[in-house]
């Protein structure tokens, strides 16, 4: 039908454009955020577009939806602004009627979202966080760049490495300054290697002296030379990982386990999921605006419900993980009462009904009576 498929070829318009706009701002600020963690050593710098990729993909299903209400709201407002939702209204075309071309169109986004969020978002979780160990275990003489002082991963020594050798085991013209028990000490050494004993790492020097300073003024000075010299660098090094966190499990691993925790987790993933359909309907319910208006209201009103409805998403799943509330009482009672207040309201817009005219036609009636 004409009316059908000219309604979907605006809505995937101004949805394609809207989605362009917040992806870029997303990934804008991704970027910068990335590159502050690659500049305090949490994130490898020459793994920054991959984490901000895996960053972008599990932010898809907020955008999306995001995407998909801006972009109702955007072409039904435009539509009352230009009188065109007069002539379908005279054409015998209520406005619940526009209830099947928008699911039809939201379909593909709403499959989208479902595998978005529970699939791909706890593979970009568990990919990301992988990267992030990765490259927190590699050894403090692997994470120096040639030429620059670096502080170690426990922040407790500044390293100076020239490397000139083929591995990345072993560097020239080590410099190591550290603070332990209270006290300084500055090592200086020709060459270095990394050993591995016991699960725990060292850096072995060799031909070079060390000297020992107490700040608070208690012990004299001490120098020392030394033709090896051994400090301890990583412990635990071979430990086993550390347990995953539940936004990095599975959605069968949730369902499996069902722990508080991993519950919650599962309640946010399939809220948005929800909160994408319940957005299709209450974007139609909301896109009714005063032609001699603005739209801007419009859109203002959607982001503030948007923000709104995301916030009491991340308000549930914390609720349901400290096992305040059940999940099977909270997420059907949540999201339904949200879609019911959005049918009613439909349901009016519908009829012309306003609380103003209901409230004076209930007046009325018992002035009559």
């Amino acid at each position: 039908m004409l009316f059908h498929s000219s309604l979907r070829k605006e809505l995937a318009r101004s949805f394609g454009a809207t989605l362009v706009v917040l992806a870029t701002i997303v990934m804008t600020i991704m970027l910068i955020r990335t590159l502050g963690q690659a500049s305090r050593g949490s994130v490898n710098p020459s793994e920054v577009m991959l984490v901000m990729g895996f960053t972008m993909l599990g932010h898809l299903p907020t955008l999306l939806t995001l995407s998909l209400f801006i972009a109702i709201v955007a072409t039904l407002s435009r539509m009352y602004a230009d009188s065109e939702m007069v002539i379908w209204f005279s054409g015998g075309r209520g406005l619940t009627a526009f209830l099947v071309p928008l699911l039809r169109f939201a379909w593909p986004v709403l499959l989208a979202i479902a595998v978005l969020s529970l699939v791909v978002w706890p593979w970009t979780q568990q990919q990301t966080l992988e990267l992030r160990q990765r490259y927190q275990q590699r050894g403090d003489i692997e994470r120096i760049a040639p030429g620059q002082f670096q502080e170690s991963s426990g922040g407790k020594r500044v390293f100076f490495i020239d490397k000139d050798t083929p591995d990345d085991k072993s560097g020239s013209n080590v410099f190591i300054s550290s603070m332990e028990r209270g006290k300084e000490s500055i090592v200086s050494a020709r060459s270095g290697r990394i050993e591995s004993v016991k699960g725990e790492r060292f850096l072995m020097l060799n031909n070079g002296q060390r000297l020992e300073n107490d700040p608070s003024g208690q012990a004299e000075l001490k120098i020392s030379e030394f033709e090896e010299y051994g400090t301890l660098v990583d412990k635990d090094v071979l430990a086993p990982r550390d347990a995953v966190p539940v936004r990095a499990q599975s959605t069968l691993t949730l369902l499996r386990e069902r722990s508080a925790p991993q519950l919650g987790e599962f309640a946010w993933r399939l809220g948005i999921l929800l909160a994408a359909f319940n957005f299709v309907v209450i974007a139609l319910a909301v896109s009714s605006v005063n032609p001699r208006a603005g739209r801007s209201g419009n859109l203002l009103f959607a982001l503030f419900a948007f923000m709104t409805y995301y916030n009491l998403l991340n308000v549930a799943q914390s609720w349901i993980g400290a096992a305040r509330v059940s999940l099977a009482v909270l997420v059907p009672a949540f999201h339904g009462a949200v879609l019911a207040l959005a049918l009613l309201w439909l349901a009016m817009r519908h009829n012309n009904l306003t609380p103003g005219l209901l409230w004076r036609r209930r007046a009325g009636a018992e002035r009559t009576a």
